[in-house]
């Protein structure tokens, strides 16, 4: 059994730990409440933006849509992935860096993949197996879509351009402070509307249909992306919270066992000295 001062020290370093728990946990709950509540007030903005796109889309021939529409055979693929600058904060990293092999695994085996990462974790991982062609942990210094747009406006002239074929979105999708759904979003080409288009239903447009989407399409490609890192950065401090409870949890359970160990080892020294004591004087009594 360890000593007495060696209990105490652990006892000590298990509170100073709690503290520090204790406090990321506040701090994490208090970021996640405005985090939330701005990714809860987008998501409607940004589905029905998507989904007026996709239906406006739908009724237009090939070449009206422009360059963003066209479905290219796949040579190159980027896959935009979307984690956090800091840990402590749980699966929330490994579980899109796991989404992400996954994903390059089952879809594009024979598919040269580029990587572009929003997040100083995923990179650090994942640029080790696959070719990185631009970071940028810089995002979350100021989270606004101003930046988050330039991102867009890159990856965007990359598809232009011819440089990729396909380009996708791999986030934490925020769902509550202890879920997180790792996501995977077709960016570019946009993706067709599924069943039958209703864009005609009782719309009059000014000045053309083709003019409204051919604006659209940048700005709805800058909102789905800026959606992506604000539900990633809601779920990171979701996930932040949670695993700080928890750390706190279990070494408050850790701490009370080590004063059970620490009373018990006193108790048995101090009996020892009773027992010594004790067996001193019937010495000296014989």
């Amino acid at each position: 059994m360890a000593n007495l001062k060696e209990i105490r020290n652990r006892i000590a370093s298990i509170g100073s730990t709690m503290q520090i728990t204790s406090a990321m946990k506040m701090v994490s709950a208090a970021k996640l409440k405005k985090a939330q509540d701005a990714i809860t007030a987008m998501r409607p903005y940004s589905s029905k933006l998507t989904e007026l796109l996709q239906n406006l889309s739908a009724t237009l021939d090939s070449d009206a849509g422009g360059a963003y529409t066209k479905q290219r055979d796949l040579s190159k693929v980027l896959l935009v992935v979307v984690t956090s600058n800091r840990g402590l904060c749980g699966g929330f990293n490994s579980s899109v860096v796991k989404e992400t092999v996954q994903n390059i695994t089952a879809y594009y085996q024979d598919v040269h993949v580029d990587l572009l990462t929003i997040g100083k974790k995923g990179n650090d991982i994942l640029s080790k197996t696959y070719p990185v062609i631009d970071t940028r942990n810089d995002i979350y210094d100021d989270l606004t879509f101003d930046k988050v747009a330039e991102v867009a406006e890159k990856i965007m002239h990359l598809y232009v351009d011819g440089t990729y074929d396909k380009i996708e979105i791999i986030y934490n999708r925020f769902k509550n402070a202890a879920t997180q759904i790792p996501q995977v979003e077709q960016f570019l080409p946009i993706k067709p509307v599924e069943g039958d288009a209703n864009a005609n239903a009782d719309y009059i447009f000014e000045p053309s249909k083709e003019k409204i989407v051919l604006e659209l399409i940048p700005k709805s490609l800058k909102t789905q992306l800026y959606k992506s890192v604000r539900d990633s950065f809601a779920a990171e401090h979701g996930a932040r919270m949670t695993a700080m409870h928890k750390a706190t949890d279990n070494a408050t359970e850790l701490r009370d066992d080590l004063k059970l160990t620490y009373n018990k080892a006193r108790q048995a020294a101090i009996t020892n000295e009773i027992l010594e004591i004790v067996g001193g004087a019937e010495a000296l009594k014989n």
